[in-house]
């Protein structure tokens, strides 16, 4: 394990969709990164914390250009959260030109995320499997979202365990395997 990133700032102005993570050193472009994942509020967050925390991978040498996918476990299908949070469990995005507002707001059908079986503090078992365009992301061994045209440049670089604003996150048994 390498840094660790923290930023201070105002809750949904400028550390929202932030590289806040763990690196992990490795170098991966394609294939899959499995993780086991239990996350929850740390009360110390803004009223919408939702518990974020996943994956980050084709990290840019610099760190200022990443895809992840995070789980949202206060919107999981276990919690039965009204709608339209019902529908947005599980997130995609890339940093810093695709933050999940602006997928949200450029595509509406929202293709980017997707409803799971989630709930606070339960360990999950978070699986992508990343092409050079493309991630499918699973769920428990279930597919909640395919994304077919990702929002990045094809690269490879390190993964990272991503934790967002007001969450407690705990991690085990991450697998990076490389096709």
């Amino acid at each position: 394990m390498t840094d660790t990133i923290t930023y201070d700032g105002s809750p949904g102005v400028d550390y929202v969709d932030q590289p806040t993570f763990l690196v992990v050193p490795t170098d991966f472009g394609v294939g899959s990164i499995s993780v086991d994942v239990a996350s929850g509020l740390n009360h110390k967050g803004p009223p919408d914390a939702r518990g974020f925390a996943g994956l980050a991978y084709h990290l840019s040498g610099e760190v200022d250009q990443f895809e992840c996918v995070y789980l949202r476990p206060l919107n999981g299908q276990g919690l039965n959260p009204p709608a339209p949070r019902n529908r947005r469990a599980v997130q995609y995005f890339s940093y810093p030109d695709w933050p999940f507002d602006r997928l949200r707001e450029a595509y509406p059908d929202g293709r980017f995320e997707a409803p799971a079986d989630l709930l606070p503090d339960i360990w999950t078992t978070l699986v992508l499997t990343v092409s050079e365009s493309s991630v499918r992301v699973s769920v428990n061994g279930v597919v909640v979202l395919a994304v077919a045209e990702t929002k990045a440049p094809v690269r490879s670089g390190p993964v990272a365990l991503f934790v967002d604003i007001g969450t407690e996150a705990f991690f085990a048994d991450l697998t990076i395997t490389a096709s």
